[in-house]
């Protein structure tokens, strides 16, 4: 199908969607066809998008699956067959291949997954929205029987289409206000606020942020906390001192150079999770500053090499490998009660003292830890 053909479908689309679905009377299976009418495509395009037997417009296969999503369509009856007789699959869909704070994540959930007879499938959603509705498509394509998802900015489409066919789905690491669904993560805005508090204590009146990709639950509340660690000590944020980093070591590399470079530069800097940092500690390498002594580096997330940098870095350390644990545990839960609330559980991050911040880095390099 050529742009043109993407633009007509799209168009189709949305006039399908305004009309609903063909048909009245008894509730009948969706189709293939049906979907392909939502969609304003062929049927060929339609299990083309499925089957990943070729290649489609980007355009025309976001209409298809926003088709699906919105029918409920079950690709085919093996599907139905593996949900019936219990596939004991669980699903993840999270950008774990990019980002490699999930690891341990899915470590913890295979760990007890493994215990209770359950194997993982994994997709990647690279962390948007599209990427997000294409995994939690190509999971319930293939029966599984609940799916643990860190939500992009707007998961509604992608937990409308598991809905749509009775797959709970449980919400990791990232909160959202606007699902009615389990969710569990770490704290955040306390634990950013103690990072600030940390600096502004030592002495740090410029302290800046580099926060993670914009519209992301943990991005905002470690957001709120920087701005609450500030307040406390009778700081405000001073203008271009909240920067961006869109949660990758390239794009914060570059923005703490951008802070480097500004007239009234910070003196410290609170980094939003481990890839951003990085990032940041490859632009004070190549710009030849000394951390801590020409500027302080805290950051968000701890992970296997933090204490092989020189200065060893002062970080929130969540407790991944246990957050996985209790995902897969909320998962097993609702299986059994499908009818109960849903919960949000806060698990509660730790506090690791090293050398980056700037106080003590004289002193025998032993962590200091301090569960909040």
């Amino acid at each position: 199908m050529n742009s043109t053909d993407a633009g007509d479908g799209q168009h189709h689309a949305n006039r399908c969607y305004r009309r609903g679905m063909p048909g009245r009377g008894p509730r009948r299976p969706v189709s293939m066809a049906d979907v392909a009418q939502l969609a304003g495509v062929s049927v060929t395009t339609v299990s083309h998008v499925v089957n990943r037997t070729r290649t489609v417009a980007a355009a025309t296969e976001q209409a298809v699956r926003s088709a699906i999503a919105e029918s409920g369509y079950v690709p085919d009856n093996v599907t139905r067959s593996l949900r019936s007789a219990g596939s004991r699959v669980v699903g993840l869909a999270m950008s774990a291949i990019s980002n490699p704070y999930f690891g341990d994540v899915v470590h913890g959930i295979d760990r007890a997954a493994t215990r209770q007879g359950y194997s993982l499938l994994l997709a990647d959603t690279h962390d948007d929205v599209d990427g997000e509705l294409r995994a939690v498509s190509d999971l319930l394509g293939r029966g599984v029987e609940a799916i643990v998802l860190a939500p992009s900015a707007d998961p509604s489409t992608a937990l409308r289409h598991a809905r749509h066919r009775d797959v709970p789905v449980v919400l990791i690491d990232r909160f959202s206000d606007a699902a009615d669904t389990d969710q569990i993560g770490g704290e955040n805005v306390e634990a950013t606020a103690l990072l600030v508090e940390h600096l502004a204590t030592i002495g740090h009146t410029r302290i800046a942020m580099i926060s993670g990709q914009p519209g992301l639950g943990t991005t905002q509340e470690r957001l709120e906390g920087y701005r609450l660690g500030l307040h406390r000590h009778g700081l405000t944020p001073r203008p271009g001192y909240i920067v961006t980093g869109h949660s990758s070591g390239e794009a914060a590399r570059a923005t703490l150079n951008e802070l480097l470079t500004q007239a009234e530069p910070p003196t410290a800097v609170v980094v939003g999770n481990n890839q951003m940092t990085i990032g940041a500690m490859r632009a004070v390498r190549d710009a030849g500053i000394n951390v801590p002594r020409d500027l302080a580096l805290v950051a968000f997330d701890d992970f296997e090499w933090a204490d092989l940098f020189h200065p060893r870095l002062t970080v929130i350390a969540q407790p991944t490998q246990a957050l996985g644990e209790q995902a897969l545990q909320l998962v097993l839960s609702r299986l059994a009660d499908p009818g109960a609330p849903a919960r949000r559980v806060v698990m509660k991050p730790t506090f690791v003292h090293r050398d980056s911040c700037g106080c003590g880095q004289d002193s025998p390099t032993q962590d200091t830890t301090t569960p909040l």
